[in-house]
């Protein structure tokens, strides 16, 4: 049984990816995805497995994405935005 998971977000808009880190329970990063989905943002998430052939998260490269840096803090900047402007 795996104990921890990558946690991978793809900006689908602009091809980007970011791996925001590992964690043993994925729940919290896959639902505040699918929030961010609901809100109209175009994003996924995976949850792969950590294993020994992606022991690092700069060995993780995703076909047809580039690698961003920041990205996870930019797509939650505007994911706050989003979600204020429905209060006001």
């Amino acid at each position: 049984m795996n104990s921890r998971y990558w946690q991978i977000i793809r900006d689908d808009g602009k091809k980007t990816f970011a791996v925001h880190g590992q964690e043993s329970n994925t729940n919290s990063f896959t639902n505040l995805v699918h929030g961010m989905q609901k809100a109209g943002m175009n994003v996924t998430c995976m949850t792969p497995p950590v294993t020994n052939r992606n022991p690092s998260k700069d060995s993780i490269k995703l076909t047809g994405y580039i690698k961003e840096e920041g990205l996870y803090e930019r797509l939650m900047k505007e994911y706050n935005r989003i979600t204020r402007s429905e209060f006001e």
